[in-house]
Protein backbone atom coordinates (compact mmCIF):
# COMPACT_ATOMS: atom_id res chain seq x y z
CA UNK A 1 0.00 0.00 0.00
CA UNK A 2 1.18 3.41 -0.85
CA UNK A 3 2.73 5.52 1.74
CA UNK A 4 0.03 8.57 0.99
CA UNK A 5 -2.66 6.48 1.42
CA UNK A 6 -4.30 5.41 4.58
CA UNK A 7 -7.79 3.76 3.38
CA UNK A 8 -8.07 2.60 -0.26
CA UNK A 9 -11.34 1.50 -0.93
CA UNK A 10 -11.38 -0.78 -4.43
CA UNK A 11 -14.33 -1.29 -6.47
CA UNK A 12 -16.16 -2.56 -2.91
CA UNK A 13 -20.12 -4.09 -3.06
CA UNK A 14 -21.88 -5.94 -0.16
CA UNK A 15 -24.87 -7.67 -0.32
CA UNK A 16 -27.92 -8.76 2.16
CA UNK A 17 -30.87 -10.67 2.21
CA UNK A 18 -34.20 -9.28 2.77
CA UNK A 19 -35.27 -12.56 4.36
CA UNK A 20 -33.81 -13.62 7.22
CA UNK A 21 -34.99 -17.29 6.13
CA UNK A 22 -32.59 -17.18 3.04
CA UNK A 23 -30.32 -15.01 4.55
CA UNK A 24 -29.81 -18.51 6.47
CA UNK A 25 -30.14 -20.77 3.25
CA UNK A 26 -27.56 -19.06 1.63
CA UNK A 27 -24.92 -18.92 4.40
CA UNK A 28 -25.09 -22.32 4.49
CA UNK A 29 -24.72 -23.05 1.03
CA UNK A 30 -22.06 -20.82 1.22
CA UNK A 31 -19.90 -22.44 3.82
CA UNK A 32 -20.78 -25.86 1.73
CA UNK A 33 -19.30 -24.16 -1.38
CA UNK A 34 -16.46 -23.17 0.24
CA UNK A 35 -15.67 -26.52 2.18
CA UNK A 36 -15.38 -28.38 -0.83
CA UNK A 37 -13.04 -25.60 -3.07
CA UNK A 38 -16.19 -23.98 -4.84
CA UNK A 39 -16.19 -20.28 -4.66
CA UNK A 40 -19.72 -18.46 -3.43
CA UNK A 41 -21.83 -16.63 -6.08
CA UNK A 42 -20.61 -13.16 -4.21
CA UNK A 43 -20.65 -11.50 -8.05
CA UNK A 44 -24.62 -11.18 -8.35
CA UNK A 45 -27.51 -10.87 -6.62
CA UNK A 46 -29.51 -14.32 -5.51
CA UNK A 47 -33.27 -14.14 -4.79
CA UNK A 48 -34.56 -11.42 -2.10
CA UNK A 49 -30.79 -10.04 -2.18
CA UNK A 50 -29.89 -6.50 -2.66
CA UNK A 51 -26.22 -4.67 -3.20
CA UNK A 52 -26.47 -2.60 0.28
CA UNK A 53 -22.87 -0.86 -0.97
CA UNK A 54 -22.53 -1.24 -4.85
CA UNK A 55 -18.96 -0.32 -6.53
CA UNK A 56 -17.02 2.23 -4.27
CA UNK A 57 -13.87 3.68 -4.78
CA UNK A 58 -12.26 5.70 -3.31
CA UNK A 59 -8.72 6.93 -1.31
CA UNK A 60 -8.08 8.34 2.12
CA UNK A 61 -4.48 10.27 2.86
CA UNK A 62 -3.21 9.85 6.17
CA UNK A 63 -4.11 12.94 8.46
CA UNK A 64 -7.25 13.49 6.39
CA UNK A 65 -11.00 13.80 7.92
CA UNK A 66 -13.13 11.89 5.16
CA UNK A 67 -16.88 12.73 5.14
CA UNK A 68 -19.71 10.38 4.78
CA UNK A 69 -23.39 11.82 4.12
CA UNK A 70 -26.38 10.38 2.65
CA UNK A 71 -29.78 9.73 3.41
CA UNK A 72 -30.68 6.47 5.90
CA UNK A 73 -30.24 3.01 4.40
CA UNK A 74 -27.37 4.81 2.23
CA UNK A 75 -25.00 2.19 3.25
CA UNK A 76 -22.87 4.60 5.30
CA UNK A 77 -22.88 2.56 8.65
CA UNK A 78 -22.00 -0.54 6.24
CA UNK A 79 -19.32 0.58 4.93
CA UNK A 80 -17.89 1.38 8.11
CA UNK A 81 -18.06 -1.79 9.31
CA UNK A 82 -16.79 -3.15 6.59
CA UNK A 83 -13.62 -1.04 6.77
CA UNK A 84 -13.58 -1.97 10.51
CA UNK A 85 -13.46 -5.57 9.30
CA UNK A 86 -16.82 -6.53 10.98
CA UNK A 87 -17.87 -7.88 7.48
CA UNK A 88 -15.75 -8.37 4.38
CA UNK A 89 -17.24 -7.17 1.30
CA UNK A 90 -18.65 -9.05 -1.61
CA UNK A 91 -16.57 -7.85 -4.01
CA UNK A 92 -13.61 -5.62 -4.57
CA UNK A 93 -11.09 -4.92 -1.68
CA UNK A 94 -9.96 -2.66 1.72
CA UNK A 95 -7.14 -1.75 2.93
CA UNK A 96 -6.52 -0.08 5.97
CA UNK A 97 -2.75 1.19 7.31
CA UNK A 98 -2.31 1.50 10.99
CA UNK A 99 -4.31 1.17 14.15
CA UNK A 100 -8.04 1.49 13.99
CA UNK A 101 -9.89 3.22 16.82
CA UNK A 102 -13.99 2.53 15.65
CA UNK A 103 -16.68 4.30 17.15
CA UNK A 104 -19.27 2.87 14.89
CA UNK A 105 -21.57 1.22 17.71
CA UNK A 106 -20.73 2.89 21.27
CA UNK A 107 -19.81 0.29 23.64
CA UNK A 108 -20.78 -2.86 21.29
CA UNK A 109 -17.82 -4.89 23.18
CA UNK A 110 -18.88 -4.14 26.68
CA UNK A 111 -20.24 -6.96 28.72
CA UNK A 112 -23.19 -5.49 30.96
CA UNK A 113 -22.33 -8.03 33.95
CA UNK A 114 -18.65 -6.60 34.31
CA UNK A 115 -17.76 -3.34 35.20
CA UNK A 116 -16.70 0.28 34.24
CA UNK A 117 -12.86 -0.50 35.36
CA UNK A 118 -12.98 -4.31 33.74
CA UNK A 119 -14.65 -3.40 30.01
CA UNK A 120 -12.08 -0.55 30.02
CA UNK A 121 -9.33 -3.66 29.55
CA UNK A 122 -11.50 -6.27 27.85
CA UNK A 123 -12.51 -3.13 25.23
CA UNK A 124 -9.02 -1.64 25.14
CA UNK A 125 -8.17 -5.40 23.61
CA UNK A 126 -10.44 -5.28 21.08
CA UNK A 127 -9.15 -2.17 20.23
CA UNK A 128 -5.38 -4.02 19.76
CA UNK A 129 -4.01 -2.09 23.01
CA UNK A 130 -1.63 -4.32 25.16
CA UNK A 131 -2.45 -4.11 29.36
CA UNK A 132 0.66 -1.66 29.71
CA UNK A 133 -1.22 0.79 26.88
CA UNK A 134 -4.64 0.36 29.20
CA UNK A 135 -2.50 1.36 32.33
CA UNK A 136 -1.05 4.13 31.04
CA UNK A 137 -4.16 5.27 29.84
CA UNK A 138 -6.48 4.34 32.48
CA UNK A 139 -6.85 7.49 33.99
CA UNK A 140 -7.32 10.04 31.08
CA UNK A 141 -10.13 7.30 29.59
CA UNK A 142 -12.13 7.87 33.06
CA UNK A 143 -11.49 11.32 33.57
CA UNK A 144 -12.74 12.04 29.90
CA UNK A 145 -15.62 9.71 30.04
CA UNK A 146 -16.90 11.40 34.00
CA UNK A 147 -17.95 8.11 35.80
CA UNK A 148 -14.75 8.10 37.89
CA UNK A 149 -17.62 7.26 40.80
CA UNK A 150 -19.07 4.57 38.80
CA UNK A 151 -15.99 2.95 37.58
CA UNK A 152 -16.31 -0.33 39.64
CA UNK A 153 -20.24 -0.85 39.22
CA UNK A 154 -21.35 -2.84 36.04
CA UNK A 155 -21.89 -1.25 33.07
CA UNK A 156 -25.64 -2.57 32.80
CA UNK A 157 -26.16 -0.07 35.61
CA UNK A 158 -25.09 2.97 33.49
CA UNK A 159 -26.95 5.27 31.68
CA UNK A 160 -27.17 5.18 27.97
CA UNK A 161 -24.72 8.61 28.42
CA UNK A 162 -22.74 7.23 30.58
CA UNK A 163 -22.41 4.09 28.22
CA UNK A 164 -21.54 6.41 25.07
CA UNK A 165 -18.72 8.18 27.13
CA UNK A 166 -17.15 5.22 27.94
CA UNK A 167 -17.04 3.94 24.65
CA UNK A 168 -16.04 7.07 23.30
CA UNK A 169 -12.99 7.55 25.54
CA UNK A 170 -11.45 4.11 25.11
CA UNK A 171 -12.03 4.31 21.74
CA UNK A 172 -9.73 7.66 21.37
CA UNK A 173 -7.55 6.54 23.99
CA UNK A 174 -6.32 4.03 22.18
CA UNK A 175 -3.98 6.34 20.12
CA UNK A 176 -5.53 5.34 16.64
CA UNK A 177 -3.70 6.08 13.53
CA UNK A 178 -7.26 5.86 11.45
CA UNK A 179 -10.32 7.05 13.63
CA UNK A 180 -13.74 5.88 12.34
CA UNK A 181 -16.43 7.96 13.77
CA UNK A 182 -20.41 7.05 13.23
CA UNK A 183 -22.84 9.44 14.35
CA UNK A 184 -21.32 9.48 18.04
CA UNK A 185 -21.07 13.20 17.89
CA UNK A 186 -24.55 13.52 18.12
CA UNK A 187 -25.32 11.88 21.26
CA UNK A 188 -24.64 12.41 24.66
CA UNK A 189 -25.91 15.60 26.40
CA UNK A 190 -23.85 19.09 24.73
CA UNK A 191 -20.93 19.61 27.21
CA UNK A 192 -19.95 15.64 25.72
CA UNK A 193 -20.55 16.22 22.27
CA UNK A 194 -18.49 19.57 22.40
CA UNK A 195 -15.85 17.96 23.93
CA UNK A 196 -15.64 15.01 21.42
CA UNK A 197 -15.41 17.99 18.77
CA UNK A 198 -12.35 19.36 20.88
CA UNK A 199 -11.05 15.62 20.81
CA UNK A 200 -11.31 14.77 17.17
CA UNK A 201 -10.00 18.45 16.47
CA UNK A 202 -6.96 17.58 18.57
CA UNK A 203 -6.75 14.64 16.99
CA UNK A 204 -6.67 15.86 13.63
CA UNK A 205 -3.52 18.10 14.40
CA UNK A 206 -1.39 14.61 15.69
CA UNK A 207 -1.75 13.51 11.88
CA UNK A 208 -4.73 10.77 13.07
CA UNK A 209 -6.75 9.33 9.69
CA UNK A 210 -10.47 10.18 10.47
CA UNK A 211 -13.84 8.92 8.48
CA UNK A 212 -16.69 10.54 9.75
CA UNK A 213 -20.26 9.59 8.94
CA UNK A 214 -22.76 11.90 10.42
CA UNK A 215 -26.43 13.71 9.66
CA UNK A 216 -25.20 17.09 10.84
CA UNK A 217 -24.21 18.83 7.89
CA UNK A 218 -23.07 21.48 10.22
CA UNK A 219 -20.57 19.17 11.79
CA UNK A 220 -19.58 17.74 8.13
CA UNK A 221 -18.47 21.32 6.68
CA UNK A 222 -16.15 22.14 9.84
CA UNK A 223 -14.11 19.02 9.93
CA UNK A 224 -14.05 17.47 6.37
CA UNK A 225 -12.19 19.10 3.39
CA UNK A 226 -13.38 15.94 0.74
CA UNK A 227 -16.64 14.28 1.73
CA UNK A 228 -18.53 11.09 0.12
CA UNK A 229 -22.27 11.34 -1.00
CA UNK A 230 -23.51 8.11 -0.95
CA UNK A 231 -27.27 7.29 -2.21
CA UNK A 232 -28.90 3.54 -2.06
CA UNK A 233 -25.39 2.17 -1.76
CA UNK A 234 -23.66 3.89 -4.60
CA UNK A 235 -21.12 6.74 -4.71
CA UNK A 236 -23.12 9.79 -6.00
CA UNK A 237 -20.22 12.21 -6.09
CA UNK A 238 -16.53 12.28 -3.78
CA UNK A 239 -15.37 15.40 -3.14
CA UNK A 240 -14.99 19.22 -2.01
CA UNK A 241 -16.76 18.95 1.09
CA UNK A 242 -19.60 22.26 0.05
CA UNK A 243 -19.97 20.84 -3.44
CA UNK A 244 -21.07 17.48 -2.09
CA UNK A 245 -23.54 18.92 0.78
CA UNK A 246 -24.80 21.04 -1.80
CA UNK A 247 -25.67 18.21 -4.13
CA UNK A 248 -27.05 16.35 -1.24
CA UNK A 249 -29.39 19.31 -0.57
CA UNK A 250 -30.71 19.52 -3.62
CA UNK A 251 -31.87 15.82 -3.82
CA UNK A 252 -33.27 16.44 -0.28
CA UNK A 253 -35.42 19.39 -1.67
CA UNK A 254 -36.20 17.48 -4.81
CA UNK A 255 -38.19 15.01 -2.75
CA UNK A 256 -42.02 14.60 -2.68
CA UNK A 257 -43.84 16.99 -0.51
CA UNK A 258 -47.24 16.15 1.39
CA UNK A 259 -50.03 14.63 -0.08
CA UNK A 260 -53.46 17.00 1.30
CA UNK A 261 -56.85 15.67 1.96
CA UNK A 262 -59.33 16.49 -0.97
CA UNK A 263 -61.84 19.37 0.37
CA UNK A 264 -64.71 18.59 2.37
CA UNK A 265 -62.74 15.34 3.92
CA UNK A 266 -62.02 17.00 7.12
CA UNK A 267 -64.71 19.41 8.69
CA UNK A 268 -61.48 22.00 9.41
CA UNK A 269 -58.57 20.62 7.96
CA UNK A 270 -55.34 22.23 5.78
CA UNK A 271 -56.42 21.12 2.22
CA UNK A 272 -52.91 22.66 0.86
CA UNK A 273 -49.46 24.47 1.20
CA UNK A 274 -47.42 27.00 -0.98
CA UNK A 275 -44.31 28.62 -1.00
CA UNK A 276 -44.43 32.16 -3.27
CA UNK A 277 -41.91 35.04 -4.00
CA UNK A 278 -43.21 38.63 -4.13
CA UNK A 279 -44.80 37.68 -7.82
CA UNK A 280 -46.94 34.70 -6.31
CA UNK A 281 -44.79 32.51 -7.94
CA UNK A 282 -43.79 28.91 -6.34
CA UNK A 283 -40.28 28.84 -5.21
CA UNK A 284 -38.25 26.42 -3.22
CA UNK A 285 -34.94 27.61 -3.36
CA UNK A 286 -33.99 30.93 -1.62
CA UNK A 287 -30.60 32.58 -0.93
CA UNK A 288 -29.67 34.16 2.65
CA UNK A 289 -32.58 37.70 3.31
CA UNK A 290 -35.01 36.68 0.56
CA UNK A 291 -38.52 37.51 0.81
CA UNK A 292 -41.33 34.82 1.57
CA UNK A 293 -44.62 34.11 1.34
CA UNK A 294 -46.27 30.82 2.99
CA UNK A 295 -49.51 30.57 1.27
CA UNK A 296 -51.91 27.90 3.87
CA UNK A 297 -54.88 26.51 2.28
CA UNK A 298 -58.05 25.59 4.36
CA UNK A 299 -61.46 24.34 4.91
CA UNK A 300 -64.09 24.69 7.42
CA UNK A 301 -67.55 23.74 7.52
CA UNK A 302 -69.80 25.04 8.76
CA UNK A 303 -66.88 27.29 10.34
CA UNK A 304 -64.10 28.08 12.95
CA UNK A 305 -64.23 31.27 15.06
CA UNK A 306 -60.46 32.91 15.23
CA UNK A 307 -58.65 29.54 14.26
CA UNK A 308 -54.38 28.82 15.06
CA UNK A 309 -52.58 28.68 11.95
CA UNK A 310 -49.19 28.00 13.07
CA UNK A 311 -46.23 27.50 10.79
CA UNK A 312 -42.78 25.55 11.94
CA UNK A 313 -39.40 25.68 9.95
CA UNK A 314 -36.67 22.57 11.20
CA UNK A 315 -33.46 22.24 10.44
CA UNK A 316 -31.55 19.33 9.25
CA UNK A 317 -31.25 17.82 12.69
CA UNK A 318 -34.83 18.02 13.62
CA UNK A 319 -34.19 20.82 15.45
CA UNK A 320 -37.18 23.70 15.39
CA UNK A 321 -36.06 26.73 14.02
CA UNK A 322 -38.81 28.87 14.73
CA UNK A 323 -42.69 29.14 15.42
CA UNK A 324 -44.92 31.85 13.94
CA UNK A 325 -48.15 32.02 15.11
CA UNK A 326 -50.93 34.33 14.13
CA UNK A 327 -52.35 34.49 17.87
CA UNK A 328 -49.20 35.25 19.02
CA UNK A 329 -48.89 38.53 16.84
CA UNK A 330 -52.38 39.45 18.15
CA UNK A 331 -54.00 38.45 14.86
CA UNK A 332 -57.54 36.86 15.57
CA UNK A 333 -59.23 36.11 11.70
CA UNK A 334 -62.72 35.98 13.39
CA UNK A 335 -65.48 33.40 11.61
CA UNK A 336 -63.81 31.71 8.76
CA UNK A 337 -65.97 29.50 7.16
CA UNK A 338 -65.60 27.42 3.61
CA UNK A 339 -62.57 27.27 1.82
CA UNK A 340 -59.56 29.69 1.69
CA UNK A 341 -55.90 30.82 2.08
CA UNK A 342 -54.09 32.46 4.66
CA UNK A 343 -50.64 34.27 3.79
CA UNK A 344 -48.06 34.49 5.96
CA UNK A 345 -44.88 37.12 4.60
CA UNK A 346 -41.53 37.39 5.76
CA UNK A 347 -39.37 40.04 4.38
CA UNK A 348 -36.24 38.63 4.90
CA UNK A 349 -36.01 34.72 5.29
CA UNK A 350 -32.42 35.34 7.28
CA UNK A 351 -31.68 31.44 7.37
CA UNK A 352 -28.17 30.04 6.83
CA UNK A 353 -27.69 27.52 3.75
CA UNK A 354 -29.74 24.62 4.23
CA UNK A 355 -32.37 22.25 3.66
CA UNK A 356 -35.24 23.11 5.89
CA UNK A 357 -38.51 21.13 6.78
CA UNK A 358 -41.67 23.12 7.75
CA UNK A 359 -44.98 21.91 9.52
CA UNK A 360 -48.47 23.19 9.52
CA UNK A 361 -51.14 23.13 12.20
CA UNK A 362 -54.47 24.10 12.90
CA UNK A 363 -55.83 24.86 16.12
CA UNK A 364 -59.09 25.42 17.91
CA UNK A 365 -59.13 29.64 19.74
CA UNK A 366 -58.47 27.99 22.74
CA UNK A 367 -54.37 26.78 21.51
CA UNK A 368 -54.54 23.22 22.58
CA UNK A 369 -57.23 21.32 20.22
CA UNK A 370 -55.76 20.51 17.01
CA UNK A 371 -57.91 20.64 14.41
CA UNK A 372 -55.12 19.42 11.40
CA UNK A 373 -51.74 18.85 11.27
CA UNK A 374 -48.69 18.22 8.32
CA UNK A 375 -45.92 17.56 9.26
CA UNK A 376 -43.37 18.06 6.62
CA UNK A 377 -45.73 19.95 4.54
CA UNK A 378 -42.72 20.98 2.14
CA UNK A 379 -39.42 21.85 2.28
CA UNK A 380 -37.04 24.76 1.37
CA UNK A 381 -33.15 25.18 0.55
CA UNK A 382 -30.92 28.14 1.39
CA UNK A 383 -28.22 28.33 -0.98
CA UNK A 384 -25.27 30.89 -0.34
CA UNK A 385 -21.78 31.33 0.74
CA UNK A 386 -22.52 32.55 4.17
CA UNK A 387 -20.39 30.78 6.67
CA UNK A 388 -21.50 30.88 10.17
CA UNK A 389 -22.03 28.30 13.19
CA UNK A 390 -25.72 28.01 13.66
CA UNK A 391 -28.87 28.05 11.74
CA UNK A 392 -29.92 31.87 11.54
CA UNK A 393 -27.85 34.97 9.80
CA UNK A 394 -28.30 38.48 11.22
CA UNK A 395 -27.61 41.19 8.94
CA UNK A 396 -24.41 42.87 11.16
CA UNK A 397 -21.71 45.39 10.69
CA UNK A 398 -18.14 45.05 12.29
CA UNK A 399 -16.48 48.54 13.75
CA UNK A 400 -12.65 48.64 14.99
CA UNK A 401 -12.19 51.92 17.54
CA UNK A 402 -8.37 52.04 18.36
CA UNK A 403 -6.22 55.11 19.58
CA UNK A 404 -4.08 54.32 16.75
CA UNK A 405 -3.26 52.01 14.32
CA UNK A 406 -0.44 50.28 13.43
CA UNK A 407 0.57 49.07 9.80
CA UNK A 408 2.16 45.65 8.79
CA UNK A 409 5.61 46.03 7.77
Amino acid sequence: MEDNVAIRVDNVSKKYSRSLRYSMYYGIMDIARNAVGMKSPSHKLRKNEFWAVKELSFSVAPGETLGIIGPNGSGKSTLLKMINGIFWPDKGKITVKGRVGALIEVGAGFHPLLTGRENIFINGAILGMTRKEVLEQFDEIVTFAGIGDFIDTPVKNYSSGMFVRLGFAIAVHCRPEVLLVDEVLAVGDLAFQSKCREKIREMRQQGVTIFLVSHNMHTISHLCERTVYMNYGEQVFTGPTGQAIDLYRSHQEAQNDAVFLADGEKKNGITGFQVLDREDKEKKVFTIGDYVKFRVGLSSTPGISDPIIAISIYGETGDVVTGIRNDMDGQKPGMLSGNGEVDLEIEALNLLPGVYNLNVTLLDADGFTFYDRVERVTRIRISGGKHVNGMVYLPHQWQFRFPSKIDKE
